[in-house]
């Protein structure tokens, strides 16, 4: 018998691909085998698996970032690297399911919101103002700004009109998205691998 959290990766890898409303319980039951009345034995709802299941991505990803903030990396490096490994996730997820949790589950959104921001605000913005205090950040750069031009809501701008994530390598996006804002902010003479 499947368990739950079993259930939450197969549920994760589906709505990814498919998006969160129109994947349907009965699709994931048929899928790993069993009723869908097994699925409401862990979860009141499809709202309350959409919910589940994103704070499953969210605290994965976050072990990820912690493996990243404890390298010897300078705060710059550790910034691509943090995005590196969010565009090598965003490539597996379809628009529908970043946009569908918007539109169809406000609680998901809300964790997802949360977590962006957290991100931004506390985990790059701290980043960023300890490569300032190192020098390696221009000192006539306004981080708050930095950070709201560059670097909030990424994903909704590789998923508008055309699909970006389909259409560029991770290297490309993380480049034109990440490593050139923050080659332009940092001071000449800084020299990073990921600049070369």
């Amino acid at each position: 018998m499947i368990d739950k959290c079993e259930l939450i990766k197969t549920a994760i890898d589906s709505f990814t691909k498919f998006g969160s409303k129109r994947y349907t319980l009965d699709e994931l039951a048929t899928s790993v085998g069993i009723s869908k009345k097994t699925i409401y034995k862990y979860f009141r709802s499809k709202e309350h698996l959409v919910v589940e299941s994103v704070a499953f991505l969210i605290d994965d990803f976050k072990k990820e970032v912690n493996a990243i903030l404890e390298t010897e990396d300078d705060a710059i490096t550790k910034i691509i690297k943090i995005y590196e490994k969010a565009f090598g996730r965003l490539k597996h997820f379809k628009p529908s399911f970043i946009f569908g949790l918007k539109k169809y589950y406000p609680k998901a959104n809300d964790i997802f919101e949360n977590f962006r921001n957290e991100i931004v605000n506390d985990t790059i913005y701290n980043l960023l103002l300890k490569a300032k205090q190192e020098g390696i950040v221009k000192t006539e750069v306004n981080l708050q700004l930095f950070c709201g031009l560059y670097f909030k809501r990424f994903e909704e701008v590789a998923y508008r009109n055309s699909n970006l994530v389909e259409e560029y390598t991770n290297e490309e996006l993380l480049n034109h998205f990440v490593v050139y804002s923050l080659r332009g902010i940092s001071v000449s003479g800084y020299k990073n691998t990921y600049f070369e």
